[in-house]
């Protein structure tokens, strides 16, 4: 069991660094390539973060552990809203913009439920599925940087701008221990994690979306809270809603194309993504109600304490 634990804690700080550096050297390389900063901070980043959960839910998968990357993600978006959003909130209050409620929200909403329908059909993610969620990725990044290229003046604090002067050897060997970090951590997650279910009883998805959610949105939690604390509060509310849709179509859409996800645990379906939907959808009263585009504390403590109650429900189950 220690062993297990042991892995487990291995493979989220391998996961932690290579999501850090797979971060610098997808930024460093957006410069080079002449991306916009708004561009490369809602696009860039958001993908970059979700590098954790896109490798362990393809391994989870190629190892036959399909509750663990579907769980992987239905969690993931949940801590970002839960736990993230609600500490970063408690930090200090979130201004929003616009295109939280115009393009963001709708788009994340939108494919949580495209998600369930998905799944609710015949309890497989398939590769079919796995394209069509993919390719609203594209369609949703097209619109992205049409917008972001239509409002050129709009400037954003979220990228290091230090990052522009890195060499190319360098962005090189951070992509390739970027890369290595996560594709070993990945590997040492996932065996953990199949392990330490076994052990306690439980199955793969009740350990999927408590510790490995938790685990692999470290790096969402690390940007949105040195964002708050740098005053750059739009941009936090953006790496999460980001994170989010690029968690639903990239990753369980690039995992469905290489091997098509089948539930086995029905409280995935049965209670946990109904959670993922709850959370998602109560974003937008919450930007209004009462104040109107802020997310003060009180909210915070609210949003954060609901993720506490799904953990607790989660291991009560």
């Amino acid at each position: 069991m220690f062993l297990n634990i042991l892995y487990l804690f291995i493979g989220l700080a391998l996961l932690v660094v290579g999501g850090e550096f797979l971060v610098r050297s997808s930024v460093a390389l957006s410069f080079r390539l002449k991306l916009s900063r708004m561009v490369i901070g809602l696009t860039v980043v958001s993908f970059a973060t979700s590098a954790p959960e896109l490798l362990v839910s393809l391994q989870a998968a190629l190892d036959g552990l399909s509750d663990i990357s579907l769980g992987n993600v239905v969690g993931s978006n949940i801590a970002n809203i839960g736990l993230v959003l609600g500490i970063t909130a408690l930090i200090g209050p979130l201004a929003i913009d616009k295109d939280f409620y115009k393009l963001n929200w709708p788009v994340m909403v939108v494919l949580s439920f495209v998600l369930y329908l998905f799944l609710n059909n015949d309890d497989v993610l398939s590769t079919t599925e796995g394209a069509i969620l993919l390719l609203s990725l594209c369609v949703y990044l097209f619109i992205l940087i049409r917008n972001a290229r239509k409002f050129s003046t709009t400037v954003t604090d979220e990228v290091d701008d230090t990052l522009q002067q890195t060499s190319n050897f360098k962005i090189g060997i951070w992509l390739l221990i970027g890369g290595a970090a996560l594709f070993f951590g990945s590997e040492l997650l996932v065996n953990g994690a199949e392990a330490i279910a076994i052990v306690m009883g439980v199955s793969e998805g009740v350990i999927a979306v408590t510790l490995i959610a938790v685990g692999t949105s470290v790096p969402e939690l690390a940007a949105s809270v040195i964002a708050a604390l740098k005053q750059e509060k739009a941009i936090s509310l953006g790496n999460l809603i980001g994170s989010n849709i690029f968690n639903i179509a990239s990753v369980l859409g690039i995992t469905a194309i290489v091997q098509p996800i089948a539930i086995k645990d029905e409280t995935l379906m049965d209670t946990n993504i109904f959670w993922m939907l709850g959370f998602a959808i109560i974003l937008l009263p919450l930007a209004f109600i009462p104040k109107r585009m802020e997310l003060g504390r009180i909210k915070g403590l609210f949003i954060f304490g609901a993720y506490c109650v799904f953990i607790a429900l989660v291991f009560v189950k």
